[in-house]
């Protein structure tokens, strides 16, 4: 009897397990109704599940871009490029189709909590340590049991400075004084700008003297860390502007350095060479990392051609009247500028960043690196040294330097100085595109991209040194610094005018730059 029973009571458990536990399907079902118990279970469900969409799918709730659709109240996410469903794939919705799905109090606490539960509990520490600093400041009692228990268990030393961070950060409330100068001194090893303000507070306005001068002295030795890194960060935007000037004014050094040209279409060459990128990723949609790296040899071969075409029809008849050329070269631009107009439209145009772009190298939280800026100092540097090497050890490179020095005598051995003089323009304006395509990941394609760089190139070239690829490196990365030491005490208006201003008194004292070089420009 007792053996018959046994499959039944079996049956019987199953059932009441399966009544009991809500399924993942149900439990997003429940999200889109109005029943706040069955939300309850199902963001518990959701938080034990292993379904690689339960943890988006919670974290679009937390923030509040979890909606529903009207009719069927499929599940949906808003994301920065649109909505999509919980596989990810883009779905074409508008607003007035969907609803937000509602959350109380009760249930955004069982969130949080649930949230951190599933995050502090993961095998990835950097996914740990971002759950633990996102509590900063918002402990409550349910989550601070959670947090001392995985800090007993927590092996990684940088995530359990972060655990016994924020449990101090708390304790900064407690009623007595030897509490708060425990938290005091735990804190004082967490460079974060949270931290750092929480000790300013506590140092000016706590009732204990021991823990004002003990959070005073903390607060500095943060205060002085923040200031270190603070200025490693203007450095590094003062190097990422530099690399910019420098692959502005590496083809003008060319053009202008080296023949003697002064171009004011330097900057529509860049202009050409942004577009070539955005031209790309309309041909490559799906793919802007590839589309990016097409568009480097494109933009060469775009702006290179119309360099050539410009010496051949315009340049050519102008040599050594360089007031003439100033004047043809800036009706070019003109025509260059009105002729993007009509192809592309007036609007600027935004290009998309790949992935790999994107974001920040983290340092610490005081400190951390854009991955677009590294990418264009790097990019910047490899270009130079690829002009370098050209010049240096190639056949054309070779000619160029002969006619730059001694044009009369270069023909004489030989030297078609036409030919070199077309090549060369195409290569500097070549470079140029190069640094449009750069340029396009730092800010919109327009028609007049070219204008906000054209003087500071013309700047980068003279403060260098005409015709000296290293002075212009030099001067773009010296520029671009001391344009970011000046900011934030003059502004940026006033920063450049007080380093033309700076330039224009240097020029006064070394007329050739800092590193001058023997050229058409200096002959005779």
């Amino acid at each position: 009897m007792v053996i018959a029973l046994r499959p039944l009571l079996a049956l019987l458990l199953l059932f009441a397990s399966s009544s009991w536990a809500m399924s993942l399907e149900e439990a997003q079902t429940a999200l889109s109704g109005r029943d706040f118990q069955a939300k309850g279970e199902a963001i518990a469900q959701l938080a034990r599940s292993d379904d690689p969409s339960s943890a988006p799918l919670l974290a679009a709730l937390s923030r509040g871009d979890l909606f529903y659709v009207k009719k069927g109240g499929q599940l949906v996410v808003r994301t920065p490029e649109g909505y999509q469903d919980l596989a990810g794939q883009p779905l074409t919705l508008r607003s007035s189709q969907l609803k937000r799905v509602v959350m109380n109090n009760n249930l955004r606490r069982q969130l949080s909590q649930s949230l951190a539960e599933r995050q502090l509990g993961d095998a990835d520490s950097g996914v740990r340590l971002a759950a633990a600093k996102e509590l900063l400041g918002k402990l409550d009692d349910n989550l601070t049991p959670l947090l001392q228990a995985q800090l007993a268990k927590e092996t990684d030393d940088e995530v359990k400075t972060a655990l016994a961070g924020v449990l101090a950060y708390e304790q900064l409330k407690d009623a007595e004084p030897a509490a708060r100068l425990t938290a005091v001194e735990t804190l004082s090893h967490w460079h974060h700008p949270q931290v750092l303000a929480a000790l300013q507070q506590v140092r000016d306005t706590d009732a204990d003297k021991a823990v004002r001068l003990a959070a005073g002295k903390a607060a500095g030795s943060l205060e002085h860390t923040q200031s270190v890194y603070s200025g490693l960060e203007t450095l590094f935007f003062g190097l990422s502007l530099g690399s910019v000037l420098v692959l502005a004014g590496i083809g003008l050094a060319i053009t202008f350095g080296v023949m003697g040209v002064i171009n004011m279409a330097h900057g529509e060459l860049m202009m050409l060479g942004a577009y070539t990128t955005f031209v790309m990723q309309k041909l490559l949609p799906d793919a802007p990392g590839l589309a990016l790296l097409l568009s480097i040899p494109m933009a060469f071969l775009v702006a290179g051609a119309v360099g050539v075409v410009i010496e051949r029809c315009v340049i050519r008849f102008l040599y050594g009247r360089p007031l003439e050329t100033l004047l043809a070269t800036f009706g070019l631009s003109l025509l260059l500028q009105q002729a993007v107009r009509s192809i592309f439209s007036p609007l600027n145009q935004s290009v998309v960043m790949p992935s790999w772009m994107s974001g920040s190298l983290f340092i610490n939280d005081f400190f951390s690196l854009t991955l677009n800026r590294l990418v264009i100092i790097a990019f910047s540097l490899l270009v130079f040294a690829g002009l370098m090497l050209l010049l240096k050890r190639s056949r054309l490179g070779l000619e160029v330097r002969a006619v730059a020095q001694n044009r009369a005598m270069a023909r004489n051995m030989g030297v078609r100085s036409a030919r070199v003089n077309a090549l060369t323009f195409g290569l500097g304006s070549g470079v140029a595109g190069i640094a449009g395509v750069a340029l396009s990941q730092l800010t919109n394609v327009g028609p007049n991209l070219g204008q906000s760089y054209i003087i500071d190139a013309f700047m980068v070239v003279v403060f260098g040194g005409v015709g000296n690829l290293w002075g212009t490196l030099v001067a773009g990365l010296t520029l671009g610094v001391a344009n970011k030491l000046l900011e934030p005490f003059a502004g940026a208006v006033l920063a450049k005018i007080l380093i033309l201003v700076a330039i224009i008194l240097f020029i006064q004292k070394r007329p050739r730059g800092l590193f001058p070089q023997r050229g058409r420009a200096v002959e005779g």
